[in-house]
């Protein structure tokens, strides 16, 4: 676990940095910039706009009576996408813009509920609950 987090708070932003300045010497400081900042705003107005439509679905699952698990998927992944979208660089802004399309979104839901499914059940990951009414 450490060497996870180790990765991921200092290798990525170093390659994040290299990658800005290879950018900034391709298309100048500038434009880099503004594509930071342009990728920020367009980052957060497309999680606004899919966060509300999640919400929305959530709330009409919900008073349905249905469990809105694959809404609260989605959910997540659109916070996520529009943390990365907001953190400067260019993987977190690819990696932001993927968990923000549907496509893309769906493709890794389904990914990973067969991961969780096949640690399930070969007894990696304990499943614990229950159900009350």
């Amino acid at each position: 676990m450490f060497l996870k987090l180790l990765v991921l708070f200092t290798i990525v932003p170093l390659i994040e940095l290299a990658l800005l300045i290879e950018v900034g010497q391709k298309i100048g400081l500038t434009n880099t910039i503004v594509l930071v900042i342009l990728t920020g705003f367009l980052g957060a107005a497309l999680a606004r706009s899919q966060g509300f439509e999640i919400i929305q679905r959530i709330q009409s699952e919900l008073s349905q009576g249905q469990l809105p698990a694959d809404s609260l998927i989605h959910g997540a992944f659109i916070l996520a996408g529009a943390i990365l979208l907001l953190t400067p660089g260019i993987i977190t802004d690819i990696l932001g813009f993927t968990l923000l399309i549907p496509l893309t979104r769906s493709l890794l839901k389904a990914y990973l509920k067969k991961y969780f499914t096949e640690k399930i059940n070969s007894g990696q990951i304990q499943a614990n609950y229950k159900v009350e009414d």
